[in-house]
């Protein structure tokens, strides 16, 4: 057994290097679409670009809450794996078509909303909608499966096919509707790609992941029907990605064209950094759930995070130049002197979201009304702005005030919710998780 446990922990931490480096694949080609639609577009254009690409990260709630039901409910029922992926496929569909559907019936209220130039934009969101909904039901069945060099690639796929076909459409058309359509174009690509590889299933493994919980175990609402876990696991991952995206939605509609586009720049620096400590999440989350919370886990994965948002925010303050460059160069001076306070406030939603995994591991969902708190004020604050960085002062105040909050209640408070202890599986070690079917990637 010894053997088996060392060759199954291995093939997990492999698998797991494989995965971080196809989502740093992803994230290092979406950024470069976006520094290069920032320094083709201009800031009207490019401003336009963002704000959608905005809505669109916020509409994707539905494909990541798949993709974690996905993943729990093929991981932790062996026995019956071909009947539980058929309806999670099923269930994909549906979603996906019905997402489509909506976001394409918004085209009226998105256009106006964001000051689109033409629908076009609108409707290019709607289709990748749709793409990347029917992904996250695919890689949900591909993390659960524990097929790491598939899931990989179908990632990389992701960022790559956006870069090109966004940049390609960038050279056919210099404009926001063209960038867009080529982002449609691109969440294709990885569609076809994990229906590919899932039409040779080879699945040999039958047990579930160490630290599985049994499918007799889950609440009502597990046990129930695909729809009814997916929007239980959409709340948390809608609240985040509402309270991290609203801020460019806001700036659209609240400031003129150019500062609009400033501060869109201004929030590639703040992405970066809610991006660059997400290794921190995916670690540390089994662990988390493991040990219902532990405290010194949550203080070394959030010291882990400010550490590294301090150096970096200090390193933008010194280079305030480079850093400039980084997010698309002289046409968006006027944000250099913001910058620091760009990357603060990235570091600040990076804590907030190791703290609302926290929360998803040790099912405390009280935590992300929160979350919901702070997205009213900062809508209901945000019409007190007179400029960018005005904005940008009350947003970075609203999201340390929530990191306060969800540290107390999950690090001091932390109710002791009535709860059957359920006890772990008792298989043979496979490979733990290191990525964890309840952190998504980074879309």
């Amino acid at each position: 057994m010894g053997r088996t446990d060392r060759t199954g922990a291995g093939s997990g931490v492999v698998g797991g290097a494989v995965v971080a480096g196809a989502i740093a694949v992803m994230n290092v080609t979406t950024y470069g679409l976006t520094l290069a639609s920032a320094r083709v577009l201009g800031p009207d254009q490019f401003g336009q670009f963002s704000s959608v690409l905005g809505a669109l990260i916020v509409v994707n709630v539905v494909s990541l809450a798949l993709q974690a039901t996905g993943a729990r409910r093929v991981s932790t029922t062996p026995g019956d794996r071909h009947r539980i992926e058929r309806t999670i496929l099923r269930a994909t569909a549906v979603c996906a078509l019905g997402v489509t559907a909506v976001t394409l019936l918004a085209t009226p209220l998105v256009t106006s909303g964001l000051r689109l130039d033409s629908p076009t934009g609108a409707v290019a969101m709607a289709v990748a909608a749709g793409f990347l909904t029917l992904m996250g039901g695919q890689a949900g069945i591909l993390q659960g499966e524990q097929r790491w060099l598939h899931l990989a690639a179908v990632y990389a796929a992701m960022g790559i096919a956006r870069l090109a076909a966004g940049g390609l459409a960038l050279l056919v058309d210099r404009s926001a509707a063209a960038a867009l359509v080529g982002v449609a174009v691109g969440a294709a690509v990885p569609v076809v790609v994990a229906g590919l590889v899932l039409r040779h299933p080879a699945r040999t493994r039958t047990r579930p992941p160490v630290g599985a919980e049994p499918a007799e175990s889950w609440r009502t609402w597990e046990r129930g029907g695909i729809a009814r876990e997916v929007v239980h696991s959409a709340h948390a991952l809608l609240a985040f990605f509402a309270v991290s995206n609203i801020d460019v939605l806001l700036a659209r509609g609240l400031l003129e064209a150019v500062p609009a586009g400033h501060y869109a720049a201004g929030l590639v620096l703040t992405k970066a950094m809610l991006f660059l400590p997400q290794f921190v999440v995916i670690v540390l989350f089994p662990a988390m759930a493991r040990s219902r919370g532990g405290r010194r886990t949550h203080l070394l994965g959030l010291g882990a995070i400010l550490g590294l948002g301090v150096v970096a925010a200090l390193a933008v303050a010194l280079l305030s130049g480079l850093a400039l460059a980084f997010v698309g160069g002289a046409a968006y001076e006027p944000v250099e002197s913001s910058l620091p306070l760009f990357a603060a406030l990235g570091t600040v939603l990076a804590m907030v979201q190791l703290l609302v995994y926290s929360a998803l591991a040790q099912r405390h969902p009280r935590a992300v009304v929160s979350l919901w708190v702070a997205l009213a004020v900062t809508a209901a604050l945000s019409p007190l702005a007179d400029s960018a960085r005005e904005l940008l002062v009350i947003k970075l105040g609203v999201d340390a005030a929530l990191l306060v909050v969800l540290a107390v209640h999950l690090l001091v408070v932390t109710p002791r919710e009535a709860e059957t202890p359920v006890p772990p599986v008792v298989e043979p070690a496979i490979a733990e998780d290191t990525s964890s079917p309840e952190q998504p990637a980074v879309r």
